[in-house]
């Protein structure tokens, strides 16, 4: 790669770490190109991203982020898995490296703080934005419900109590 190539490689690096909710830092030894393609459309579906670096432009765009603990994380075969949302990217690869125990999960990166194994688990076991937006939702959209069925019990006994009128009226 040349210092142009390593320029721009540089900037994509430091935009990811800066963007992103979550950075999950992977070992991919051993995986087949079918494998990592599986992994990159299943990433795909959930708005996130894979992505096969060098170590040493990930040291260098962490730029100190996160300390020694965060550069430790990038020694080896590495490829992240990044998203705008920290859940969904942690809860694909976690479950795909159920799944296939050559993608290794090394730790994350989600702001400042570095992540290790069991806190990215942790991380993809909580639910998505998505999720919780629905959640949310639905908890708003609850008492306007339980208000409209409040508001129409009395007009619909009005309306039963002068059809029943209307009916004693025709006999």
């Amino acid at each position: 790669m040349d210092r142009a190539g390593k320029t721009k490689a540089l900037e994509v690096l430091k935009g990811i770490f800066g963007e992103a909710g979550a950075v999950i830092v992977t070992h991919y030894s051993g995986l087949t190109v079918a494998e990592m393609s599986d992994l990159r459309i299943k990433l795909g579906a959930e708005g996130a991203s894979l992505k096969v670096i060098k170590n040493r432009l990930a040291k260098i765009a962490l730029d100190g982020q996160g300390g020694d603990a965060a550069t430790d994380l990038f020694k080896g075969p590495v490829a992240i898995a990044f998203a705008p949302d920290p859940v969904s990217a942690a809860k694909v690869v976690a479950e795909y490296s159920k799944d296939n125990d050559k993608l290794v999960i090394v730790g994350g990166i989600m702001g400042s703080d570095v992540l290790d194994k069991a806190k990215v688990e942790a991380l993809a076991k909580m639910p998505s934005l998505d999720q919780l937006r629905g959640k949310i939702i639905g908890v708003l959209q609850a008492p306007a419900t339980k208000v409209a069925g409040v508001l129409q019990a009395p007009a619909g006994q009005l309306a039963r109590v002068i059809a029943a009128y209307a009916k004693k009226d025709a006999a």
